[in-house]
C-alpha cells in the first residue's frame, strides 16, 4: 500500500482551497456568495480544521436549481446510451482519483484508509453498472383486446433529483444515486452532510471536468448548507420531484411527510439495527471475522453495522470469548495509517451518545465484556469498541446508536432467535451463520428475516453493487444502487396505439351508433 501524501498536497491535488465555494451548477458555475455562512471542516482524528466552505444562500440555491431545471429540458432528450457514455467517463475519472479521494474520505470522515478507498471503488462500480443500465431501460409491449391496437409501457426521465447524503458514506451514496439518475435522464442537486463537505467539493470538481468534456452544465450540481435552510427548501421545492435522503429515522419521518405533502417521491435510507444470528453449528472462525468487521468497521458508523448478536446458548461463551480476544487486537488510531483498523467517531456528540447508551445498557442489566472506555490518549473522538451481554432485548438494544457497541443476546429455540431478530423497529440488513440448509432457507423465507437484506454466512456490511440496497419498517423502504431501482428515477407511461380505421372501445362498450 502506498504512503498517503501530506494533507496540503492532498487538498491541492483535489482542487480544495483554504476557502471553497459551497454551491456549483457546472464547470464554470461555482458560486461563493459573500453572505453565505462559513462552515469549517474538521479532522476527526486531531480536531484540527482542514478547510472552510462558504455555504449556499437561498439565492445561490435558486441559481443551482434553476440551472438543473434548464439542463433537464435538454438532458432528457439525449439518448440513454449517450448519457451512459458520460457516466463511463465519470467512472474513469474516479479511477484516476481513487487514491487521493479515498484518502480525503479517511481524513475528513475518519474511516480507515482501506475503507475510504473501498468507498471510491463503490463509486466506480456503480458507474460501470449504470453504463450497462443505460441500454436496459426496458418497457413492455402488451396484447390489446382491440383489433389492430397495440399497448406498451415506456419509461421517461422524471426530472431534477435532490440527493441528501450522510457523513458516513460521504461520496458513495451520491454516486449510487447520481450515476443511475443521470442515465435515466435526470440532473442531480446534491446536498452533502455538514461534517464532510470537502469530499463533496472534491467530487464536484471531478464531475465538472467530465461535464466540461461533454459540453454539459447543470447535470451534476452541488449545494452545501444547513439542513434547516437548504435542506428544508429542497424538501418543499416542487421542481425536485424526487428526494433521495440518507440519514436518521427521525429526520427521515420529516422528509417523508414534507415531500409527500407536495406529492413528491422519496427514497429513504434510514436507520439500521442489524443482527447476526449464530446457530449452534455455525463456523465460528467465519462468524467472528464477519462480526468484527461489521461491528468495528467505520467505528460502528455504518447503517449496515452489526449491532446485535443473537447466539445459541450452547456456544455463546465460546463465541463471546473469541470476540473479546479479537476486539483486544483491534488497532485504534489514525485512519490514514495502514495498520489501523478503527478510526475516530466523526463528531464529539457521537462520543457522548455512545457512553450514554452504555450507561443505559448497564442500567437495563447489561454486562460489559470489553471496551466501554474513551481513548483521550489518541484524541477526543477515539473510543474503544464495546461488547455488552444483555439479559433481554431491552429499550437500548432496540435503538440504533451510531457507535461501535455490540449487544449479545442468547436464544434456545430458533423461533426465539427469529422473534428477537425481527423485534426491533428497523429492518435494513441481517445475516445468519449456520451450516444447516434448513435454518439458512428459513432465515431468507417469508417467515424469516424481515429486513431488506438477508445474508447467509457473510456479515451485515459490505453491500455489493448490483443488488438493490435498502430496508423495511423504519429503515424507510427505499431502494437504490441496483436491480430495478432505476424505475423510481423515471416516470412510467402507458401507451395505446390504434393502427386501424375503427375506434373500438375497451370492455366492448358501445357508445351511440
Amino acid at each position: 500500500m502506498s504512503t498517503p501524501i501530506s494533507t496540503l498536497a492532498l487538498l491541492d491535488k483535489l482542487q480544495i482551497k483554504d476557502v471553497n465555494p459551497g454551491a456549483c451548477f457546472g464547470p464554470d458555475g461555482w458560486i461563493s456568495d459573500p453572505d453565505g455562512p462559513m462552515l469549517v471542516s474538521h479532522n476527526p482524528t486531531t480536531g484540527a480544521p482542514i478547510a472552510r466552505i462558504v455555504q449556499a444562500t437561498p439565492a445561490a440555491y435558486e441559481c443551482v436549481v434553476d440551472a438543473a431545471t434548464k439542463a433537464f429540458a435538454t438532458w432528457r432528450m439525449v439518448p440513454a446510451p449517450k448519457r451512459g457514455e458520460v457516466i463511463r467517463d465519470l467512472g474513469n475519472a474516479l479511477r484516476e482519483a481513487k487514491e487521493p479521494l479515498g484518502d480525503l474520505v479517511s481524513l475528513e470522515m475518519g474511516k480507515i484508509r482501506a475503507e475510504g478507498h473501498g468507498e471510491v471503488q463503490e463509486m466506480i462500480d456503480i458507474c460501470d453498472f449504470a453504463v450497462g443500465l443505460s441500454r436496459q431501460l426496458y418497457g413492455l409491449t402488451m396484447a390489446s383486446e382491440r383489433p389492430m391496437h397495440r399497448m406498451m409501457e415506456q419509461w421517461h426521465p422524471l426530472g431534477v433529483v435532490g440527493v441528501i447524503t450522510a457523513f458516513n458514506f460521504p461520496v458513495a451514496v451520491w454516486a449510487w444515486n447520481t450515476a443511475i439518475a443521470a442515465v435515466c435522464g435526470d440532473p442531480v442537486v446534491w446536498k452533502p452532510a455538514g461534517p464532510t463537505p470537502l469530499c463533496a467539493v472534491a467530487v464536484q470538481h471531478i464531475a465538472n471536468r467530465v461535464a466540461a468534456d461533454h459540453g454539459l452544465s447543470g447535470v451534476f450540481t452541488l449545494v452545501i448548507g444547513p439542513g434547516r435552510s437548504v435542506g428544508q427548501v429542497m424538501l418543499h421545492d416542487k421542481r425536485l420531484p424526487l428526494i433521495s435522503f440518507t440519514g436518521s429515522t427521525q429526520v427521515g419521518e420529516h422528509v417523508a411527510a414534507s415531500v409527500a405533502r407536495r406529492f413528491g417521491r422519496t427514497i429513504l435510507e434510514l436507520g439500521g439495527n442489524n443482527a447476526i444470528v449464530v446457530t449452534e453449528d455455525a463456523n465460528l472462525d467465519l462468524a467472528t471475522r464477519a462480526i468484527l468487521f461489521g461491528a468495528v468497521g467505520t467505528a460502528g458508523q455504518r447503517c449496515t453495522s452489526t449491532r446485535r448478536i443473537i447466539v445459541h446458548k450452547s456456544i455463546a461463551k465460546t463465541l463471546t470469548d473469541r470476540l473479546v480476544s479479537a476486539y483486544k487486537q483491534v488497532r485504534i488510531g489514525d485512519p490514514l495509517d495502514p495498520k489501523t483498523l478503527m478510526g475516530p467517531l466523526v463528531v464529539p456528540e457521537a462520543v457522548t451518545e455512545m457512553f450514554d447508551a452504555i450507561e443505559q445498557a448497564k442500567a437495563e442489566g447489561g454486562e460489559v465484556l470489553c471496551g466501554a472506555q474513551p481513548r483521550p490518549d489518541l484524541g477526543a473522538q477515539f473510543v474503544e469498541p464495546t461488547i455488552i451481554r444483555m439479559p433481554a432485548q431491552t429499550d437500548v438494544v432496540k435503538k440504533e446508536t451510531f457507535a461501535p457497541i455490540l449487544y449479545v443476546l442468547e436464544y434456545d429455540q430458533f423461533s426465539e432467535a427469529l422473534d428477537l431478530h425481527n423485534g426491533v423497529p428497523q429492518g435494513l440488513s441481517s445475516a445468519i451463520f449456520t451450516e444447516s440448509m434448513r435454518r439458512a432457507e428459513e432465515f431468507v423465507s417469508p417467515r424469516g428475516s424481515d429486513c431488506g437484506i438477508a445474508n447467509v454466512n457473510i456479515g451485515t456490511s459490505g453491500a455489493e453493487i448490483g443488488g438493490a440496497f435498502g430496508g423495511e419498517k423504519e429503515t424507510g423502504g427505499g431502494r437504490e444502487s441496483g436491480s430495478d431501482a432505476w424505475k423510481v428515477y423515471m416516470r412510467r407511461q402507458t401507451n395505446t396505439i390504434n393502427w386501424s380505421t375503427d375506434l373500438p372501445l375497451a370492455q366492448g362498450i358501445k357508445f351511440g351508433d
